[in-house]
């Protein structure tokens, strides 16, 4: 989830001279990011590494050896900030604490989401419930697949891999809006805001779970207060509901919109897995992770001051040249396409990562053995990703 940034720093710096340091960064506005976010971000990345982007409030880092370089390093780029939306909303989480206590907060979840265990407790799991979603769309002949699949497949791997007693649903959505709607709230500028009820909700349900003594959230509180575990499981529906819609999402896209990429895999079945990873490189879900400086900084001539918000951009070290040769093209048969940051890197790795990955597998798999004449739906506009924080296609269309 975005850090506030509206607060980030205002006043005693030269926005002048700043200006005139950095052009293109000033003359970056959110109307030419939503038009045209990767163009902008390989024009930075090429003449302005390390940016001031008045329009975002803060420096925005583009290329890749600098974005990992910066995740790496919690103690000067922090996400422990009162400022940090996320934790104003949930509190303490592995999402808004770094050193000791974000290693205390994640390891539980990280130790219940490695491969051994992703492979033995989940993934037939997932595969099945990607089955079923796709079996249950079947008959149709037609539909719109980051609502219908991506979606509620992401939610049935939540309600699978979290096991809140109780919950259903339409319920777990609804909390889950209601935490983000107040998140972006804060994000956006809004002082005073009241914590949503829905974190209360969920407290009772993550209460009530980890009383009936076993899954994930037991586990966790094995090391972590309730509140803590509460928290952090916010964190991980935010991670499992809107980043994995997105990842589902633009996997389907890309395989439907790269001419040869869907016979591809089709042909070469082995091949699904470095197309997701590739998919996750071109368009990742999340677009940047948001960091505050403790202390003043040069990075690549810019000269960063303690407090000020920093902007690490995934998107732009995912396409950096340096690293991927033509960085605009999907290819599935990429060589080091899991070179790429969507995971992030450092501290801060996603524990979910392999869960996603075994995910966004499981629906292009199942999509390809059940929908031989899949192909978008010719009746309505083509498709493409949007969103310059979050990103995945408004709507996805097929028939087949």
């Amino acid at each position: 989830m975005r850090a506030g940034r509206g607060a980030a720093y205002r006043g005693g710096v030269h926005h002048a001279e700043r200006a005139r340091k950095f052009p293109l960064g000033a003359a970056v506005t959110a109307e030419v990011l939503e038009a045209d976010l990767h163009g902008v971000l390989a024009r930075l990345r090429a003449s302005e590494p390390v940016s001031w982007v008045p329009a975002l409030g803060g420096w925005l880092v583009t290329p890749r050896d600098l974005v990992v370089e910066l995740m790496r390093d919690a103690e000067r780029f922090t996400v422990d900030d009162p400022r940090f939306s996320t934790g104003q909303v949930l509190g303490p989480s592995m999402l808004s604490l770094d050193g000791q206590q974000h290693a205390r907060h994640r390891q539980p979840f990280a130790d219940a989401f490695r491969p051994p265990e992703v492979r033995g407790r989940y993934a037939d799991a997932v595969e099945r419930a990607a089955r079923d979603r796709i079996g249950g769309l079947t008959p149709r002949g037609a539909a719109e697949l980051r609502r219908e699949l991506a979606g509620p497949l992401a939610v049935d791997v939540m309600e699978l891999t979290l096991e809140l007693v109780g919950t259903d649903t339409a319920t777990l959505l609804g909390w889950y809006d209601e935490i983000v709607s107040a998140t972006t709230a804060i994000a956006d500028g809004a002082v005073g805001a009241a914590r949503p009820t829905a974190v209360a909700l969920l407290g009772e349900q993550v209460r009530r779970t980890v009383e009936a003594g076993s899954g994930v959230l037991a586990e966790a509180a094995r090391s972590l207060t309730l509140d803590e575990v509460v928290s952090n499981t916010g964190v991980m529906l935010f991670g499992g509901l809107e980043t994995s819609e997105g990842a589902t999402a633009n996997a389907l896209l890309l395989l439907l919109t790269t001419p040869g990429a869907l016979e591809a895999v089709r042909a070469e079945p082995d091949l699904v897995g470095n197309a997701v990873d590739e998919s996750l490189r071109l368009e990742p879900s999340v677009v940047r992770l948001d960091r505050y400086a403790t202390v003043a900084v040069e990075v690549a001539g810019a000269h960063i001051e303690a407090g000020e918000f920093v902007m690490l951009s995934l998107a732009a070290a995912n396409r950096d040249p340096a690293v991927f040769p033509d960085p605009d093209v999907f290819d599935v048969r990429r060589a080091n396409a899991r070179q790429h940051v969507t995971f992030a890197h450092g501290p801060h790795l996603c524990p979910g990562m392999h869960l996603a990955r075994v995910e966004t597998e499981a629906a292009v798999r199942a999509a390809l053995d059940a929908w031989p004449g899949l192909r978008l739906d010719p009746s309505h506009p083509a498709p493409a990703p949007a969103g310059t924080i979050f990103r995945k296609p408004d709507e996805l269309r097929v028939v087949w």
